[in-house]
């Protein structure tokens, strides 16, 4: 984690591939923030909610700025749009944890379907010890976001096969159910965490835990206080660079594209991955074929596309 006495900029400026303009305006729309109207000039557009507000220029200039700036940055621009972690992480060392994967046997646990409106929310977690790191780079493990869909499929069945696991699927009838419940999808998502290191840890007796940092540390620590579990737990940005937790991010997704076909071939309609506009195309058609209460046996509903399409 980073220290907050480290000096920060009251303005995040940085330069953006205009390619993700699209998907940063539809992730931002999911997340609360509202388009200025009129679009001020120069800029393609700007979007604020409170505490943040974020304009993107033509020139791809991208600046971000507001109280809760440092969260939005850390939590969803670096690891979901930019890739690189120089606010958050200036001084970053990933080599640390690199080294680790490498002699001590240890727990991944990655998700899939956070992002999506239709579909499952699946967390999965492998155990792999020195001589199953080597098996895992023998059958082509990495991020599961570098292998296409067919491959994964392909992996996913050896990990299964081979190597003690463990997976929480939440369908969506449940996902709204337990979002209710929870009120937080970081809340939700801690809960999916704890109870998936649960099990693997009463399978192996590994007590030696990485995740892909998904919110703040305290959210995934207070989720397996409440399970009382003792773990020695690493939380780290683009945490798929370890082997293990690249295993799991493949099972995770795995699971979540065999659910989305499952789903769809349960209601007659292909499913699109993602949250686009094709997305709230294909909602828009179900709802009409099928009728808004049987959306949230396919979607899940706190997304801002439900009130969209409705």
């Amino acid at each position: 984690m980073h220290s907050d006495s480290t000096a920060r900029p009251s303005v995040f400026v940085v330069t953006l591939d205009l390619k993700l303009a699209e998907k940063l305006l539809s992730d931002l729309l999911d997340q609360g923030f509202e388009k200025t109207i009129p679009t001020p000039p120069h800029t393609i557009f700007s979007a604020k909610k409170k505490g943040v507000s974020c304009t993107l220029y033509q020139s791809g200039k991208l600046t971000v700025q507001g109280k809760e700036m440092a969260q939005f940055i850390e939590f969803y621009l670096e690891p979901t749009i930019l890739g690189t972690f120089s606010y958050s992480h200036p001084n970053a060392e990933v080599e640390i944890a690199n080294q680790m994967e490498n002699v001590v046997p240890h727990i991944g646990i990655d998700e899939s379907g956070k992002g999506d409106y239709f579909g499952p929310l699946c967390i999965a977690g492998v155990y792999a010890d020195a001589k199953g790191i080597a098996g895992l780079r023998s059958l082509g493990v990495k991020d599961s976001k570098e292998i296409n869909d067919a491959g994964i499929i392909k992996i996913g069945n050896r990990i299964k096969a081979e190597f003690n696991h463990h997976i929480v699927k939440i369908n969506p009838l449940k996902y709204n159910e337990l979002y209710q419940q929870f009120g937080n999808l970081n809340h939700l998502l801690a809960w999916g965490h704890a109870t998936t290191i649960e099990q693997l840890v009463l399978k192996t007796q590994c007590r030696t835990i990485m995740i892909d940092q998904f919110a703040a540390e305290h959210v995934v620590i207070r989720a397996l206080a409440r399970k009382k579990m003792d773990v020695n737990l690493t939380q780290r940005h683009r945490g798929e660079e370890d082997i293990v937790v690249a295993a799991a991010s493949i099972l995770a997704r795995q699971t979540f594209l065999e659910g989305m076909d499952k789903l769809s071939e349960e209601f007659c309609i292909r499913l699109p991955k993602g949250a686009s506009a094709k997305t709230k195309s294909v909602a828009r058609e179900f709802v009409q074929k099928m009728g808004k209460d049987a959306l949230k046996h396919v979607a899940k509903l706190h997304f801002k596309t439900t009130l969209e399409i409705l």
